[in-house]
């Protein structure tokens, strides 16, 4: 009886495996193939080097309004999560963003709410991109293919604009704002067919509605990894180290089934990871906690929550094309960027420059959190397994505040601005190792000496792809017979 239950799941084992893996192994082969497009050309996005590219640099002759002004005049009962001088084509601005999600735009020169940007307007707008040679407007889209995630919602429709160089790069303008919300070029959108959208099965039809999406990463991801559990069940069954088969070889197989057999034993541990921690992208069961910083938190940094910091314009900082406005440690600020990205901090009040002394960022830090002592400070002057650069840098040196919280939280600060970097809890730390050292291997002996990580991530993924592709080439006999 015993045994011929144990013939019979054995059975249900190999039947399960079979069919469900003749569907799956494109999905697989799919996955392989695109990660590989994927190492070398991201998703298209506005990075912040970018961003501060196209934006001209602050008339602050022709502003007349302070930062209490355009608070005053969006209505503002609190302090915003983020306030901002820049321009708007030839006219200063101020952009406000709320807690809520909203976004307001007023004119720094009378105080007007700006919420319509005409065809015009764009189009100079985009002029002053550096790669721009003969903007044109393309097309008025709520959404596509490249726009297609929720954080753009509070900016659509945008104004689709071809600057008409040689990269084929198109900018998204705000029909709202005016903000430049995507660029993309050509090199991006070709390559992303082959590499994002299959490998995040991002459709515009299907990633438009998030909940959906999700369940069907959830579900997919989930049931390859089923497939891939019971494919290393049946390789180690059905292989012979030691008693080999009547030819002397290790397999009963030959052919594609060889293949499938012997690169699935070698490289079904890494396959096997690599299912389960893209099963873990989307968070299932929202285990892992938020990696985004809480109001009260920031509050308690500030040490301030009124909608106030300057009652009149700071001094002109030559060179500046943006100017945030914040409060730390009960002390408004005025940090201001240039074109390359170099920033500069100054008293709000006077636009004086000044220094932020680590001491006053730790005093400031200890706020974060009432419940808990920070337990210890450190300077990080290099990378390290939680602060690392991959795909995009990030600064250093960098403070890392230590928090004696159950949630053993560890808060990044920035000790040239004072700003909040990143924040991570004992299970964001876990997520690092589960999701992104499984996934994309991003571990600090192999990102040090590049090309070492390209190397063994591809020949990882060359044998997860002759899996796949031996897989389907069976699966597809299968069917035929």
């Amino acid at each position: 009886m015993a045994f011929r239950l144990k013939r019979k799941l054995r059975q249900w084992l190999y039947l399960a495996h079979r069919w469900i893996g003749i569907v799956t192994c494109l999905f697989f082969a799919m996955w392989f193939i695109s990660g590989v497009v994927m190492m070398y050309v991201a998703f298209p996005g506005l990075s912040d080097q970018e961003r501060l590219a196209a934006l001209p640099e602050i008339a602050w002759e022709t502003a007349r309004l302070s930062p209490d002004d355009a608070m005053k005049a969006a209505g503002s009962t609190r302090y915003p999560r983020e306030l901002r001088l820049m321009m708007l084509d030839s006219e200063p601005v101020y952009r406000l963003s709320d807690w809520d999600g909203k976004r307001q735009t007023i004119s720094a020169i009378d105080g007007r709410a700006i919420a319509d940007i005409s065809e015009r307007q764009a189009l100079a707008i985009a002029s002053h991109h550096p790669a721009s040679k003969s903007p044109r407007l393309e097309e008025i889209i709520h959404r596509d293919q490249w726009s297609v995630v929720a954080r753009y919602d509070p900016l659509r429709p945008f104004y689709l604009i071809d600057l008409g160089d040689d990269a084929g790069t198109k900018l998204y303008v705000s029909s709202r704002s005016g903000e430049i919300a995507l660029d993309t070029n050509r090199t991006e959108r070709i390559w992303n067919w082959l590499g994002s959208i299959p490998h995040w099965i991002y459709p515009t039809v299907l990633r438009k509605d998030g909940a959906l999406w999700r369940q069907v990463i959830l579900w997919s991801s989930g049931i390859c990894l089923v497939v891939g559990i019971t494919g290393i069940w049946i390789g180690i069954l059905r292989v012979r180290l030691k008693r080999r088969y009547a030819d002397g070889n290790i397999t009963p197989y030959r052919g594609w089934m060889a293949w499938h057999h012997i690169a699935g034993l070698i490289g079904g541990a890494f396959i096997l990871t690599w299912m389960f921690s893209g099963w873990l992208s989307v968070n299932p069961g929202q285990y892992f906690a938020d990696r985004n910083t809480a109001r009260d938190m920031l509050q308690r940094y500030g040490g301030h929550d009124a909608a106030t910091i300057a009652a009149k314009l700071p001094i002109a900082q030559p060179g500046a094309v943006e100017a945030r406005f914040v409060w730390l440690d009960g002390s408004p600020l005025m940090i201001t960027k240039s074109r390359s990205g170099a920033q500069s901090v100054h008293d709000a009040s006077t636009g004086a420059a000044t220094v932020l002394p680590q001491d006053r960022l730790w005093n400031a830090a200890a706020r974060l959190l009432p419940s808990a002592q920070i337990t210890a400070k450190i300077e990080l002057k290099d990378y390290d397994s939680y602060w690392y650069a991959h795909h995009r840098e990030r600064e250093l040196p960098v403070l890392r505040a230590i928090f004696s919280d159950d949630a053993q939280t560890w808060i990044h600060i920035s000790p040239v601005t004072g700003d909040i970097l990143g924040q991570m809890d004992a299970s964001r730390r876990g997520y690092r190792w589960l999701f992104n050292a499984l996934h994309s291997f991003d571990f600090q002996l192999l990102l040090k000496y590049r090309p070492a990580w390209d190397i063994v991530v591809i020949l990882l993924s060359i044998l997860g792809a002759i899996v796949s592709v031996s897989g389907v080439v069976v699966g597809w006999r299968y069917l035929k017979r």
